[in-house]
């Protein structure tokens, strides 16, 4: 049983790593971060930034990963 749950583990930090290490790269291949439509709010002491749209880009192309994998 521990030996299952090591492997889970380990396949979780490097799912991790690789998601990581593609929002990396991706902020700067293709403007992940900075797209139309990400909020951002700059005043004299103050700036707020809120990447909705980012968001939304990733947690799609996140469930397509996730579903492709998921399949039985």
């Amino acid at each position: 049983m521990l030996e299952s749950f090591g492997k889970m583990i380990l396949l979780l930090g490097l799912f991790l790593i690789i998601i990581g290490g593609l929002l990396l790269i991706g902020g700067k291949l293709f403007g992940l971060g900075h797209l139309p439509g990400d909020i951002f709010v700059q005043k004299q002491n103050f700036s707020f930034y809120f990447p909705v749209v980012t968001c939304v880009v990733l947690s799609i192309l996140l469930t397509i990963i996730v579903n492709l994998f998921m399949r039985r």
